[in-house]
């Protein structure tokens, strides 16, 4: 009997399975390496070739370190090779602390500029859409540090959503809208340590609503 060709693992379904690995806990791919211990630029597409041009494969070690990072085995990582992503995209992905500067969003709190990374998260039904990496533990228990949020600049905002609002002053907040009039912004804060917020409409740059949050 004729021996069967061996299927060999190409460069793009290895780096594939890295960016789906990270993708399935929320984090860009230098969130994955710097959670893995490893240079945060070690996954970045950057380095995936070399200087002259030929392919950069990931250490044993690099992807060992991200599987125990994420507590993911080996045979979720071989399903991870051989399965295509179906509902993920790319959307821009921002630390929450960064968002108060200026550049990165429009008056209306669009998303430009520049700075971005990338996170692949389900797929969400607004091309503007973008991603926050919580920092901090201010709004545990709902949100911890490191979680990832995707927020929707075309979402309807209902009472008891949750949202981001950014103040013209610069302030980045993530709140559940409590109340809202013509005149005031009522927000309840997620961490029953912290204050509750009543902001003047007049002082708010822009509100979107978060529509996907990582666990």
């Amino acid at each position: 009997m004729a021996k069967q060709p061996t299927q060999m693992l190409t460069h793009d379904q290895i780096w594939g399975a890295l960016d789906r690995l990270a993708a399935r806990a929320g984090m860009s791919a230098s969130g994955l390496a710097k959670k893995a211990g490893l240079d945060p630029t070690t996954f970045n597409k950057s380095k995936r070739i070399t200087v002259e041009g030929r392919p950069r494969w990931p250490s044993t070690e690099s992807v060992a370190k991200a599987l125990a990072a994420t507590n993911v085995s080996i045979d979720t990582f071989v399903q991870l090779i051989e399965d295509a992503p179906r509902t993920v995209q790319s959307v821009p992905l921002l630390g929450l602390a960064q968002a108060g500067g200026g550049g990165y969003f429009t008056d209306g709190g669009f998303p430009v500029g520049k700075g971005w990374d990338e996170v692949g998260l389900p797929a969400v039904n607004d091309e503007h859409a973008y991603a926050l990496e919580i920092s901090g533990d201010s709004m545990k228990p709902a949100y911890r540090d490191g979680d990832v949020i995707v927020v929707s600049p075309g979402a309807q905002i209902r009472k008891g959503d949750r949202v981001v609002v950014k103040t013209k002053d610069g302030e980045v907040m993530v709140k559940e809208l409590r109340r809202r009039t013509s005149r005031t912004l009522e927000l309840q804060s997620l961490n029953p340590n912290h204050v509750d917020r009543v902001l003047p409409a007049s002082d708010v740059e822009w509100i979107a609503r978060i529509v996907w949050a990582s666990q």
